[in-house]
């Protein structure tokens, strides 16, 4: 087991993922407060220890503690990552900013986009301020293979260089490789654009497309948020890498994915209601896809399938052929991006 910190780390949001999270820091010797706004499921946690309703088949570790209360998850410790759904984020940090101590370091897990359109980092400068080291870890992880043991590579990125390297000297394994990054927009535009793009995808597979279809979409929809995350000042190797395209292959083309299976069940005719209440969780495209379209837009980019996706979301548009035409849209050359 690795030497770890003596004080805890809290993890805020026990969903698959941040359960997944806390099951690897804990098995690495990091003790850990799991904390989440749905008390009940955190009670039931505390004395099934192990989270049967989002990842069931693993104990809890004894270091790893849920713990109900938010004074109590963030008391005593020097790390705070952030795994609540995006919708959430905002009013979690206000939450937990009279909780933190100086320079508590903060760690964010959420892929999406602030309910005002900003993207994660801009709202933790604005609600905490600059004195707490800000990080990203984004990547291609689906929460039920991080918890079994199954090898993971996500990026780290953080401006901050020395905090960094503390996270990837931390976080690093052979079971869960770290790149390092300093390239925040970039991480964290790909792990918002890469689930609406997810959601086209499920559609054309939904609707029996083939694999030549999906592929054509997958390269289009990297062809987005690169358009995207350029004008936003990424970089083009953010694009390219484990947060951009591997994080984008995966959402895209495996079920574990909350995205693609909204997409699949819309393409198969399946009413958006009924497809929610059977995944059961939160879906970051769908709420995104309406806050993507708009970036874009601000910064006349153009995002067909993206936009498609939100027609689709809303009602104006069905998966039918003439919708098929929208979603493999052709787009203009990456040197166009900021026209």
């Amino acid at each position: 087991m690795d030497r770890s910190p003596a004080k805890p780390l809290a993890i805020l949001g026990a969903g698959s993922w941040g359960t997944a999270l806390a099951l690897y820091l804990s098995r690495r010797g990091q003790a850990i407060h799991l904390w989440s706004i749905e008390t009940p499921h955190i009670k039931t946690m505390m004395v099934e220890k192990t989270n049967n309703h989002y990842l069931p088949g693993h104990p809890f570790p004894d270091i790893l503690q849920p713990v109900p209360d938010l004074a109590d998850a963030i008391h005593g410790v020097d790390q705070v990552l952030v795994v609540v759904p995006s919708e959430g984020f905002h009013a979690t940090l206000t939450a937990i900013k009279p909780l933190l101590k100086p320079h508590t370091q903060i760690i964010c897990a959420t892929k999406g986009l602030d309910a005002s359109g900003q993207l994660l980092h801009n709202v933790a400068k604005q609600v905490l301020g600059s004195q707490h080291p800000y990080a990203v870890l984004a990547g291609p992880s689906f929460a039920r293979e991080v918890a079994t043991g199954l090898p993971t590579g996500v990026v780290i990125a953080s401006q901050d260089a020395p905090y960094g390297r503390a996270l990837h000297q931390q976080f690093h394994s052979p079971l869960l490789q770290i790149d390092l990054s300093n390239d925040v927009v970039g991480v964290e535009i790909c792990g918002v654009a890469k689930n609406v793009i997810a959601i086209a995808t499920g559609i054309a597979d939904g609707m029996t497309l083939g694999a030549n279809a999906r592929s054509t979409m997958i390269t289009r929809g990297l062809a987005e948020l690169t358009h995207l995350g350029l004008a936003l000042g990424g970089r083009s190797e953010t694009f390219i890498g484990l947060a951009g395209i591997g994080d984008l292959i995966l959402t895209c083309s495996d079920n574990q994915s909350r995205n693609r299976r909204l997409g699949l069940a819309i393409g198969k005719g399946q009413s958006i209601a009924d497809a929610e209440k059977e995944i059961g969780q939160a879906i970051e495209g769908k709420k995104n896809a309406e806050l993507i379209v708009h970036m874009a837009q601000q910064h006349r980019i153009h995002m067909p399938i993206c936009e498609t996706v939100w027609s689709i979301l809303q009602g104006k548009m069905t998966a039918k052929g003439e919708t098929i035409e929208h979603l493999l849209a052709q787009h203009p050359p990456l040197s166009q991006h900021a026209e």
